[in-house]
């Protein structure tokens, strides 16, 4: 798919958005927002869910890029009886522990898309899903995240990351920080790996290669969040991941890119529910 086809997607996607916020207006002074009193309740789920689309490699270690979708959640109030986490307040900053939630798309690899990989098997399309704890503080946060791949490669990955946060305005959340990424020894084998059939079958233009579970990129993202509303915001992100270790060395990689790059768009979305 062609970045114009992304840009077209993303603008479909936040056209609502900038509706439900009213179109255009003149700035006014920064106010803070009211907060209608909710009725008690002795159980409720706040949660935060972003949706959109990204620019993402064609498959792990390729030059070439394609687009995905781009999708996640924050678990922002949980009460039930005696216990509680959070707040259901929109304009509530948590600090310390808390839960997150963890989503990747990689799109299927082909050699009906990728001559160059002609002679490979190809890999299905993946969805992982996980969750993550975080500690948040003021100006920074760190995380780790462990997903699974419930459709695709199913196999474990992780991601451990840190960020600093700045806050130029009451609306506007920016992010910066590195990120590292594992994933289990299926998972580095299904992506960076090369067995002996298909070294064959490629005429030896692969030689077959095992790598071990671990570490497989490191790198950097960067994101923005604006708040248009109690409910309703736009999020992007830009990301860099290095591969290194036995993915860098992968002959799959080798023939495409170790440095791989992304970047998301969307819309993120507040959803409160009491029972």
């Amino acid at each position: 798919m062609t970045l114009a086809r992304v840009a077209a997607l993303t603008l479909s996607l936040i056209a609502p958005v900038a509706a439900a916020a009213g179109g255009p207006t003149t700035p006014a002074p920064e106010q803070p927002m009211m907060v209608a009193e909710r009725p008690s309740s002795s159980a409720g789920l706040a949660f935060t869910v972003t949706g959109g689309v990204a620019a993402i490699p064609d498959y792990l270690g390729s030059s070439k890029y394609t687009a995905g979708p781009s999708f996640g959640f924050a678990i922002n109030q949980l009460q039930f009886g005696g216990f509680g986490y959070g707040s259901n307040d929109p304009n509530y900053r948590k600090t310390g522990f808390g839960l997150r939630g963890a989503f990747r798309y990689l799109d299927n690899r082909s050699s009906n898309d990728n001559a160059e990989l002609t002679g490979l098997n190809g890999i299905r399309t993946s969805v992982e899903l996980g969750l993550g704890v975080g500690y948040i503080g003021n100006n920074f946060d760190v995380f780790g995240d462990l997903r699974y791949g419930v459709l695709g490669h199913h196999s474990f990955t992780g991601t451990i990351g840190a960020d600093a946060i700045a806050r130029p305005s009451p609306k506007l959340t920016l992010t910066a920080g590195p990120r590292v990424e594992m994933g289990s020894s299926r998972f580095n084998k299904t992506y960076f790996g090369v067995t002996a059939a298909e070294s064959a079958a490629t005429a030896g233009r692969f030689a077959a290669y095992e790598p071990d579970g671990g570490i497989y990129g490191a790198g950097l993202e960067f994101g923005m969040t604006y708040q248009i509303n109690e409910n309703w915001g736009i999020k992007g992100t830009a990301n860099y991941t290095r591969l290194v270790k036995d993915a860098g060395d992968s002959p799959i990689t080798q023939q495409g890119d170790k440095n791989q790059f992304g970047v998301s768009l969307g819309v993120t979305r507040r959803v409160t529910f009491g029972f």
